[in-house]
């Protein structure tokens, strides 16, 4: 009889960790590797976000906060979603997390009840499958590809829900494909979820910043679904704030006492110097973050323009986030160099063992036909990365 419970035995490990760790680990053997696999900006932090943490520990915030964060600090969100986002939320519905992933971890939990379903479009972020299956739902996967933008429509939607139905959890921008919804498309979203007030929509926004052809819009600023809509971001992307660990829910009132209840039992209040240099990151002016964005800009095209090139690659422009999620279906159920590509994971360990170019399969991001790379890398390493897959595949 197994010691770990069958809860956890039905969870996977993230493949985005896998295929990095695997990475690391021949870069250390001495292999000349390039990793395109984590989704982790590049840059360093702002220097006066830096100071901010610095001032935090010579004021001795070293205690611990309210279990939803510093009262200045969920203020400080609250004006930030008026500000850019035009939506308003009181302090008392934010609960400040341990990063977005344990605030959709704390949402997940305060409403799933075992066999309940959760709608995810595909593709998803790698662990948004594992969360439901952890909190005792059942996720249903909504297939999209390439030449829908890798988004569902409002029609799709309608028809996957069920009486089970009690969540629908995407991105926008989204990880892994790099797409957005536009305004008409959360429109239409919207007035379906509308029908059904026992459906939350749980709406990861962490990618709003690094938007390239559009503004981005949040679906909680449609009326008809604010009561229903659970809106989740935080500072890793656009601040490149990733190990400091700090992100954010805001809800409707029931459902922030129920996400506060949640994290009070699991962690209690985030990390006090980070959640202190976060309120003056969301005091700066998004203006302030753009040299960031314009260099993902500019690598994105870069990027795209190489990627035509690779054989049996079918891509589209990605116009948000720093991923390319091509479509490499040409290679399945071939034989490379004694290697049986039977899906995308099979397709991204050659990759990895051939071209030295780690990115990750798209299986467990609920499309195996695909391969996800990050562009959060320097502008040589992706040139060169590019030339090396174009060159190993050429040769089949």
């Amino acid at each position: 009889m197994s010691k770990i419970s069958d809860r956890l035995n039905r969870l996977s490990y993230s493949q985005t960790f896998v295929m990095s760790n695997k990475a690391r680990e021949m870069k250390a053997a001495g292999i000349d590797v390039i990793s395109l696999t984590l989704g982790e900006p590049d840059f360093d932090v702002p220097q006066k976000i830096k100071q901010a943490a610095f001032d935090a520990i010579n004021e001795n915030y070293s205690h611990y906060s309210p279990v939803p964060g510093f009262p200045e600090l969920r203020q400080a969100i609250s004006d930030k979603l008026k500000r850019d986002n035009h939506l308003n939320y009181k302090p008392t519905q934010i609960c400040v997390s341990n990063g977005a992933k344990q605030s959709i971890i704390n949402v997940l939990s305060a409403i799933i009840n075992d066999g309940d379903e959760v709608i995810l479009p595909a593709p998803y972020w790698v662990s948004y499958d594992e969360m439901v299956k952890l909190v005792g739902g059942t996720s249903v996967f909504i297939e999209t590809s390439i030449d829908t933008e890798f988004k569902i429509t409002a029609e799709q939607l309608e028809k996957t829900i069920t009486p089970k139905t009690k969540a629908l959890l995407y991105s926008s921008p989204c990880n892994p494909s790099g797409s957005f919804y536009t305004v008409e498309e959360l429109e239409a979203i919207a007035n379906v979820i509308a029908k059904y007030p026992e459906i939350t929509i749980i709406s990861d926004e962490i990618y709003e910043f690094i938007n390239y052809e559009g503004k981005h819009v949040s679906i909680a600023s449609f009326p008809q679904v604010y009561e229903q809509t659970a809106v989740i971001n935080g500072m890793s992307k656009a601040y490149a704030m990733t190990g400091w660990r700090i992100g954010y829910s805001a809800c409707p009132d029931w459902l922030a006492k129920a996400c506060d209840k949640v994290q009070g039992q699991m962690t209690s209040g985030a990390n006090t110097v980070a959640q202190r240099a976060s309120i003056t990151a969301l005091e700066m002016d998004p203006s302030e973050l753009k040299f960031m964005i314009d260099e993902f800009h500019k690598r994105r095209d870069i990027v795209f323009d190489l990627m035509k090139d690779i054989k049996g690659f079918k891509c589209n422009l990605p116009k948000s986030a720093f991923y390319f999620f091509p479509d490499i279906s040409y290679f399945i159920g071939k034989n490379l160099n004694g290697t049986e590509i039977k899906d995308s994971d099979d397709f991204a360990m050659f990759l990895l063992e051939n071209a030295k170019v780690a990115c990750v399969g798209g299986v467990s991001f609920g499309s195996p036909e695909c391969i996800r790379f990050s562009y959060a890398a320097s502008e040589a390493e992706l040139r060169e990365a590019m030339k090396r897959m174009k060159d190993c595949l050429g040769q089949f």
